[in-house]
């Protein structure tokens, strides 16, 4: 075996799941990715308290990932984000910057993120921020739980209208 063919397996696409009437397809989802309002309500707990409920939120849909949803920063109460140190870079929203997320005692140190200068074409999350749905106690979109999206990078949210396979996991690099 080459080297070249033993990479084209690494970024061979998966076969998507076909989406069943009302569900959707990561695999339907452009790249860049389309930032779309969503009036849902979305409620999040953690530390056994909402830290979030809201019916302001947009969501990120990416090829291949689950949505990310981005909630209003005033839909947290005082002291809920605390900013920290560090930066990543998303080569189409910009640089992110980080949240440790505190409520009821617990601390998920660096569980949020924010694009305070958000590249152009997603303006709309400047004074907004995700959440990795693992790390808290519970995510919903109007009552429904979320399932966080495999591995430590990503932070999708999948309700059962949504379907995949979603990238993150292991194997799932080159997709």
């Amino acid at each position: 075996m080459t080297p070249a063919h033993g990479l084209s397996g690494i970024f061979r696409r998966p076969r998507p799941v076909k989406p069943q009437p009302g569900q959707e397809s990561v695999w339907d989802y452009p790249r860049p990715p389309r930032v779309e309002h969503r009036p849902e309500r979305v409620i999040v707990r953690l530390g056994g308290q909402v830290i979030a409920d809201t019916t302001d939120a947009v969501r990120v849909l990416e090829t291949s990932h689950p949505p990310v949803y981005y909630l209003p920063l005033d839909a947290f109460p005082a002291g809920a984000l605390v900013p920290v140190g560090g930066t990543s870079f998303c080569e189409f929203k910009g640089e992110a910057h980080y949240f440790d997320v505190v409520a009821g005692g617990v601390v998920v140190r660096r569980g949020a993120w924010t694009y305070p200068e958000p590249a152009r074409g997603f303006e709309s999350l400047r004074t907004r921020v995700a959440l990795y749905p693992r790390h808290m106690d519970s995510c919903e979109v109007d009552g429904v739980p979320v399932t966080s999206q495999e591995g430590d990078f990503y932070g999708g949210w999948i309700t059962p209208n949504i379907v995949g396979p979603f990238k993150g996991g292991p194997g799932t690099a080159g997709w």
